[in-house]
């Protein structure tokens, strides 16, 4: 008997606050003929057996936008997972998540309706023990301050870091490789020695083979974003590290224009600012200016690439754009004053989405506050997806 996902999936959400308990079934339905079934069975049957027993039975359909693969090459686990944008760069190159953890409930949730598996919340008190074994990490993680001063500046010293939890799992795991990514601030973060203890840890402490970081740029890997990120790559075996180059970028690459990003049909009034707010904007990098100082909102062109997206801090206002095609004025939200006439407005969350290289099925369920998060916080896909293959094509 063949179940679709989609048949099952609001009775599911609405029976289950606990998101753990979600993660646990939803993990143990796209693993079972697997052995990876241990790590999750006991949550996951006791609740299908009393609430979906017919789930136990069925073979799953998963019509979800991004379907685990029928066959696979490798898997890997997906650490502060976000919105999936590892996994959908992954499963594209023909890579089965095993495990996803993520402590942000509206990502969560979002994740779950695009992959049909909710990831498991806080990582600090999920046991090592807990996840499958697996061939690739996958890690977007949080950069914060090191205790190194006067120290070994090893991996005693990452403790109470979100790094740490990756190295606990790597050491226990021994995953073939990793692939982690973060702000380009980490090379200089501390004057260097954030980096410099990373990199200590993962080469002498956990004795795996890491290539010199990389930084690269999204708008070399086709998007139209100005968006620097640092990724450290790592090898358990060294001969697979020597098979290993991170993909090289053109001089001159773009990867488009604005435009290319753009709405094909008008979009909602409540996307343009009001005169009012405009003109504080306005008052507010002149203020900026006067200092000498650069900073303040930005109008962007049809031809321009778009600067960072970034979550608060003028991380809507530094890409905005003349959309012409605005025809009733009237505000649908609260804004003071009237709608600005000289037609700017923000990017919307699909254009946002595109931004970042998800694809257009990417589904969003959630409030446009959330969406923007979402997305301002997430990988470029595309970038993932360039290095995923050189990384694989070396385990190869």
């Amino acid at each position: 008997m063949s179940i679709n996902y989609s048949d099952f999936r609001q009775e599911l959400i609405g029976k289950y606050n606990d998101l753990d308990i979600l993660a646990s079934i939803t993990h143990y339905l796209q693993n079972r003929g697997s052995f990876r079934t241990k790590y999750f069975e006991n949550v996951a049957i006791e609740h299908l057996t009393a609430d979906f027993p017919h789930l136990l039975e069925g073979q799953i359909v998963w019509d979800v936008p991004f379907s685990p693969p029928d066959s696979y090459k490798f898997t890997f686990i997906d650490l502060f997972a976000g919105i999936g944008g590892f996994r959908i760069a992954f499963q594209r190159l023909k890579g089965k998540c095993v495990f996803g953890s993520e402590w942000d409930k509206y990502a969560r949730l979002a994740y779950l309706d695009n992959f049909g598996e909710a990831p498991f919340g806080d990582i600090t008190k999920i046991k090592d023990s807990d996840i499958p074994e697996h061939d690739v990490l996958l890690a977007g993680f949080p950069c914060q301050a090191f205790s190194i001063a006067g120290r070994q500046a090893g991996f005693e010293d990452t403790r109470g870091t979100l790094f740490y939890e990756i190295v606990r799992i790597v050491k226990a795991k021994k995953p073939q490789a990793f692939l982690l990514e973060n702000v380009k601030g980490l090379e200089h973060h501390r004057s260097g020695q954030t980096l410099k203890t990373i990199l200590k840890v993962l080469r002498c402490d956990l004795g795996y083979y890491v290539p010199d970081p990389k930084i690269l740029n999204a708008k070399h890997f086709g998007l139209p974003q100005n968006r620097e990120r640092i990724f450290i790559v790592g090898f358990l075996n060294s001969s697979l590290a020597s098979c290993f180059e991170y993909p090289e970028t053109p001089d001159n690459g773009n990867g488009g224009m604005v435009a290319d990003i753009l709405e094909k049909d008008p979009v909602s009034v409540k996307y343009y600012l009001s005169q009012q707010y405009l003109t504080t904007l306005k008052q507010h990098r002149a203020k900026h200016e006067a200092k000498g100082h650069g900073f303040g909102y930005q109008v962007l062109n049809d031809t321009s690439t778009a600067n960072t997206l970034v979550v608060g801090g003028m991380g809507q206002e530094r890409n905005l754009v003349v959309d012409k095609r605005l025809t009733n004025f009237t505000p649908i939200t609260n804004i003071k004053g009237s709608v600005n006439k000289q037609y700017i407005r923000r990017l919307t969350p699909l254009e946002f989405q595109r931004l970042q290289g998800f694809p257009e099925k990417f589904k969003r369920y959630i409030t446009d506050t959330q969406a923007y998060k979402q997305f301002a916080n997430a990988v470029a896909v595309p970038v993932v997806e360039a290095i995923g293959n050189k990384l694989i094509r070396a385990l190869e």
